[in-house]
């Protein structure tokens, strides 16, 4: 350790408020950096866990492949684990409690694929030959069959089909709920049937990728290679040894040599790995990550930049005294680069191991709340991965060296006669310091001072403008991120805001449901009936943007300057209808009124291009209240006008189960009386479909209710699993966001506090000096409030353009998916505007407590080295 080291340590021993000050700064920005790595490795591990324990471990399928194909497949490179399952078909129950659920769904699985597709067992042990069975739980308590361990199980089993379309039928799969006629009567049976003895040798908790509404009961046999036939074909299941970008490609490759027909993609679970064929999602995955990974990095960079800016405006004077004994330039700037790794050496492990920590805890407050809220299957786990470790510390050690540079750089150049005199800062010229005479006349003598003193202290003004600059850049980018990737979210999720729905495939009318609406454990329910049969005409300049561009391309689709608009109208039940109407905030008074027919237009919609895959969010129709739509119904023969609906509202709320009819219809929400008049032909009477949309605090026992006393030609459609599912992803994400959020206020306020304080405690002289000349403390007050005024217009006149900048960039990336309107998050604006002002206020006020009370002749005596 040679001399100039020597003395920096010895520096920083002797001042030690100013090195706590900068290892504090250095701590939290390490910190940050490490917390926010942490928790998106462990979100991301927490939902492919979820993924998996819902779905199984699996990455692609090969379907209907034989022997030779699965050794193929097996040997190839990309393979790392391969599993055999198999749809063996389906078999009747005779005498079904549940005519929903007529049937039992039989596959098979190897040793493997039980352990990926997590069977637990109840009772008894797991099949060992293609003879062997087990059953799921619910066959033996909703079913009511009576199979135990050991039984024999003799069934026909066959494929599900459209009954008297044998020939060509189009297979029917556990996707497709029950085909039933009018009279409720199945549509539909088991059909090319092989009769099958298994022996049953246990009983399975039902499996969590078998949903409640699907047909069949499931029960799993075993098959692998040996049992497999010659001719015989299997699903071939694999985990791949390396989840990459390249795995579609290498699939494609693979399925082409070996002349496999299909393949299936676990999707979900691959776009958690940020794998996905779909190019714009990559995209704004990779922009969006890359913005919000600068926006941390330059955060952190001001954070530490000022520590050490202000460090070398206070060590200026002991770098003159070592320049006047014979220090080169080298020397110097290398004082300021041994500081600054003798800080990152200190803060570095320490911020690291508090960033690790803090997010830690949060997870042991995450977990219960999480648990208990929407009883998730998994835990959120810390994850701390040796990548994020060695990024953290790359990026903190990058952050610093960046942070040090320039302050080394103005150190080298320190002359001994400038640093003793401690001019370098100070700037006394008439010009430099000049201040209009309308801020004498607006904010008096004290005003007039405190612009003065910014003035005189130009690269300290900077470095505290900077910091304020950057937090509001920081605060606003990431509330803007986070709004925006909710938004995203709830783009791409289905709209299921219910957890069972009950229709009927006849005509009923809402009296048919209400009795429904009254089991026991139903929260909140809505009846609605829904009406297509209808159309309208809307003027070319006020259709939807997309319709635009279809109309340049034909212009047939243009009668007398109209574009044709299919009508969707909704009515919903009474009690349902006024919490809607309250919602979309449109008068009831309106609704009701007696000489006209209206209804509230959903006029916003959000669906997916099929030809581009973004999800894109638009305006139906650019109509304004007070409008009058014209309804028009064609018999097939002729067209005729039906009645007109005047807007009374407009909304882009849906009500609970309502879909809307996508680019070129409209959706009109009306009473329940409404629809009835305009429905009064009786063809049209038949278009229309009456549906019951329930919530419930236990989905499984209203749905077991439901089902013992509907009528034969009513259906069940139980979703909470999906609505549960969605829910979970959308507060995962809120945790996430909200927390970064937290997480970045945090740390603009430890970066003003910072630089304000430290900045103010270099100015104890100055202090001094005017107290000495007879300002008061009142005097002395409104000087630091004004300071206060123009640090943060200052930082607000550049830091709100700086903010919309990087609004745009992330719009602009999040746009290569997901398509909407650009708009800026007003109410966070006003928050940073009116946070900004208060912080810096406290800062000062906080700063200067302790000056007030230093003697004057201390202060006076008071220098920087």
């Amino acid at each position: 350790m040679n001399i100039i080291q020597k003395l920096t340590i010895r520096h920083l021993k002797e001042n030690k408020r100013r090195t706590i000050v900068t290892l504090i700064g250095v701590i939290i920005s390490t910190a940050m950096i490490m917390a926010v790595a942490t928790l998106g490795v462990s979100f991301l591990d927490l939902i492919i866990r979820q993924s998996i324990s819902q779905d199984g471990e699996w990455h692609l399928k090969y379907e209907d492949v034989n022997q030779t194909q699965i050794t193929e497949i097996e040997k190839d490179d990309t393979t790392n684990k391969l599993f055999l399952s198999k749809d063996l078909g389906y078999s009747e129950i005779k005498n079904p409690t549940n005519a929903y659920k007529p049937y039992i769904f039989y596959k098979a699985f190897n040793e493997a694929g039980f352990k990926a597709f997590h069977i637990k067992l109840s009772e008894g042990r797991l099949p060992e030959n293609p003879n062997e069975i087990i059953l799921s739980k619910s066959m033996t308590d909703k079913a009511e069959l009576s199979y135990k361990i050991g039984d024999k199980l003799t069934a026909d089993i066959g494929q599900r089909a459209e009954i008297g379309n044998e020939q060509g039928a189009k297979e029917l799969t556990q996707q497709f709920s029950i085909l039933m006629d009018e009279q409720g009567k199945r549509t539909e049976g088991v059909i090319n049937t092989t009769e099958k003895s298994f022996t049953v040798v246990g009983i399975m908790e039902d499996p969590t990728w078998a949903y409640t509404w699907e047909p069949g009961y499931t029960a799993i046999s075993y098959i692998d290679f040996t049992s497999l036939a010659k001719n015989d074909k299997a699903n071939a299941v694999i985990v791949l040894n390396k989840v990459t970008s390249s795995l579609f490609d290498d699939a494609e490759a693979l399925a082409k040599r070996l002349n496999i027909d299909k393949i299936t993609y676990n999707e979900e679970l691959l776009r958690y790995y940020g794998i996905t064929d779909n190019d714009s999602l990559r995209t704004t995955f990779f922009g969006t990550a890359a913005v919000i990974i600068a926006v941390i990095i330059i955060g952190s960079v001001a954070l530490i930049y000022n520590a050490f800016a202000i460090s070398v405006s206070e060590r200026a004077r002991h770098l003159g005294m070592l320049s006047s004994v014979g220090a080169t330039k080298k020397q110097k700037r290398n004082a300021v680069f041994f500081e600054g790794a003798v800080i990152g050496a200190i803060s570095i492990p320490i911020g690291i191991l508090a960033g690790i920590a803090g997010i830690g805890a949060t997870f042991l407050f995450l977990n219960s709340f999480i648990e208990g809220a929407l009883n998730v299957t998994v835990k959120l786990k810390l994850v701390v991965t040796p990548y994020s470790i060695l990024a953290a510390v790359a990026l903190s050690a990058f952050t610093i060296f960046i942070s040090v540079y320039l302050p080394a750089r103005r150190a080298s150049k320190i002359s001994a006669i400038d640093a003793i005199r401690q001019t370098q800062d100070v700037k006394l010229t008439g010009k430099a310091v000049k201040t209009s005479r309308l801020i004498r006349r607006l904010f008096g003598i004290e005003g007039e001072i405190g612009l003065k003193n910014l003035k005189r202290h130009k690269r300290r003004y900077h470095a505290t403008v900077f910091s304020l600059i950057i937090s509001i850049v920081l605060f606003l980018s990431v509330s803007f991120f986070t709004s925006n990737i909710k938004k995203s979210v709830q783009m791409s999720q289905e709209n299921v805001n219910f957890d069972i729905q009950v229709f009927s495939s006849l005509q009923k009318e809402p009296s048919d449901y209400l009795p429904l609406t009254k089991l026991a454990y139903v929260t909140d329910s809505t009846i609605t009936r829904e009406l297509y049969a209808l159309s309208t005409r809307i003027d070319e300049s006020k259709i939807a943007a997309e319709l635009k561009e279809m109309v340049k391309e034909d212009k047939s689709l243009l009668t007398d300057g109209k574009v044709a608009y299919a009508v969707h109208l909704v009515s919903l039940d009474d009690k349902s209808f006024q919490s809607y109407a309250k919602e979309a905030g449109v008068s009831l008074e309106k609704l009701q009124a007696e000489d006209s027919y209206t209804g509230i237009l959903v006029n916003q919609i959000t669906y997916q291009n099929p030809d581009t895959g973004k999800f894109v969010e638009t305006k139906t129709v650019h109509a304004k209240e007070g409008e009058n739509l014209e309804l028009y119904y064609n018999d097939g023969e002729e067209e005729s006008k039906v009645s007109e609906v005047q807007i009374a509202g407009m909304t882009n709320k849906l009500p609970r189960g309502i879909h809307t009819t996508g680019v070129g219809g409209i959706d009109i929400i009306v009473s329940d009386k409404t629809l009835t008049d305009l429905s009064k032909n009786e063809q049209m009477k038949d278009f229309i479909e009456t549906s019951l949309y329930l919530n419930s605090s236990d989905p499984l026992a209203t749905q077991k209710e439901l089902e013992d006393i509907i009528q034969a030609d009513m259906y069940v459609y139980n979703v909470f699993q999906n609505k549960e599912k969605n829910e979970q992803l959308l507060l995962f994400i809120s945790v996430f966001t909200y927390g970064f959020i937290i997480l970045i206020s945090l740390i603009s306020v430890a970066n003003i506090f910072n630089t304000i304080s430290t900045s103010i405690n270099l100015r104890k002289r100055e202090f001094a000096m005017l107290r000495s000349v007879g300002m008061t403390p009142k005097g002395f007050n409104k000087m630091l409030q004004y300071e206060s005024m123009f640090y943060g217009m200052k930082a607000l006149l550049y830091g709100l353009p700086i903010s919309i900048g990087v609004m745009v960039l992330l719009y602009m990336s999040i746009r290569q998916t997901f398509e909407y309107g650009f708009a800026l998050p007003w109410l966070s604006i006003l928050y940073s505007i009116v946070a900004i002002f208060v912080i810096v206020a406290s800062a000062m006020m906080y700063s200067t407590s302790k000056v007030k009370k230093e003697n004057i002749i201390d202060g006076l005596k008071q220098e920087n080295i």
